[in-house]
């Protein structure tokens, strides 16, 4: 969707902001460029829209070259969220929303009832907010409105300069999210500027790492995680490297044990015996088509009144999480609920236990996956254990 071909900007003091750029974002896919300050990201997203020109090379959007677009056409099916949103004061969210629209000769109740539709989207309901104006809303809540109305007139490109940077960490964690669940509705081809490693390994399907002018590393989060390309780039994504891993690194399926089992409803002796057998000292207790009901130990049972099913002595899980979340997400449920292991759910039905060695060995399969080019599947445990 967007392709670089030896891409420069030289300005006429003699300053190279970006030198010799190829790369290609792939349609529905969405890019963070990170680095640190003057090192050419922003330069780089805003040659997309022509609001800086290249020097050399040329810039390509959905197979087209941008230098014989107008650019003020361009512009208008191009999507543009900066940090610190741009909101007209003077007039309201509804009428901030539908500005774009507007401007490309929309009918002003279709392009109001598209900016309805956007405010709803971001989370924002439009009769609270759409008559409202832009200093009455939160710092958050300006940003929500500065994607609704990038959104506004559906285009298939958004860019997008420190979206998260002006609002408080608690509210940039939050914006993120669901910027990544709108994403996930939308797929629009995003550049997404940042100076942040953390949020360009959370936000991105691939990273562009920059130097000073130049792309170190374009590739996914895991990969640059992973296996850095250069000494600079093992260095900008810092030593913790690894634990930044886990938020990329998701849970799979063969990843999980599979714990001692007791069904809801049997007779709480019986479970006894059978873990008494076993010689476990707990269970996952599931209720009807395999949900996941809570826990139990294999003491509790024991001392059960014999006419008691397993549902009496049974106790809440607090500790669990969805197939495919980050290994961090796991992590965090484990240190929060000081858990030994946390339960892994298919909507309600139980998967699988994640302990802390399956984590780990989790992350280290995928590491190696990467090294060697390969699927997580394809690395057995004992390439994993001698790394």
């Amino acid at each position: 969707m967007i392709r670089f071909e030896q891409v420069g900007k030289v300005y006429p003091d003699g300053t190279t902001a970006v030198d010799d750029l190829s790369f290609e974002v792939a349609e529905g896919e969405l890019a963070t460029l990170v680095g640190p300050s003057g090192c050419g990201k922003t330069t780089t997203m805003m040659m997309v829209n022509r609001l800086i020109e290249p020097t050399s090379g040329r810039i390509l959007v959905d197979g087209e070259d941008i230098a014989r677009v107008d650019p003020v056409r361009l512009r208008r099916r191009i999507g543009y969220v900066i940090q610190q949103v741009g909101l007209f004061p003077h007039r309201t969210v509804l009428d901030n929303t539908a500005t774009v629209p507007a401007l490309v000769g929309w009918k002003k109740a279709k392009a109001r009832a598209r900016a309805a539709e956007l405010l709803d989207l971001v989370g924002l309901d439009p009769k609270t907010y759409g008559p409202r104006y832009p200093a009455q809303l939160s710092g958050g809540q300006r940003q929500r409105v500065g994607v609704a109305r990038a959104l506004a007139a559906d285009p298939p490109v958004l860019l997008m300069d420190e979206p998260f940077g002006a609002v408080d960490p608690v509210v940039r964690e939050r914006l993120q999210n669901e910027f990544l669940s709108l994403q996930a509705t939308v797929r629009k081809t995003v550049l997404l500027v940042t100076h942040d490693i953390e949020e360009a390994v959370r936000m991105g399907d691939r990273i562009a790492v920059y130097g000073q002018g130049r792309i170190e590393q374009f590739d996914t989060p895991a990969a640059v995680l992973g296996s850095p390309a250069t000494p600079y780039v093992a260095q900008f994504v810092g030593a913790d490297r690894g634990l930044k891993r886990l938020s990329v690194t998701r849970i799979e399926p063969d990843d999980l044990e599979e714990p001692p089992v007791a069904r809801l409803g049997e007779p709480a002796a019986a479970a006894a015996a059978r873990l008494r057998a076993q010689g476990a000292r707990w269970a996952v207790v599931l209720g009807e088509h395999g949900a996941l009901h809570g826990w139990v130990a294999a003491d509790a049972l024991a001392r059960a009144d014999g006419r008691d099913t397993v549902g009496e002595p049974a106790r809440r899980m607090d500790a669990w999480v969805p197939v495919g979340a980050p290994l961090k997400q796991a992590f965090g449920e484990m240190l929060q609920h000081d858990a030994g292991w946390v339960a892994v759910l298919d909507g309600p039905r139980f998967l699988g236990v994640l302990t802390p060695a399956k984590l780990h060995e989790a992350l280290r399969r995928s590491v190696d996956a990467d090294a060697r080019g390969v699927g997580r599947d394809e690395v057995d445990f004992d390439s994993v254990a001698d790394a």
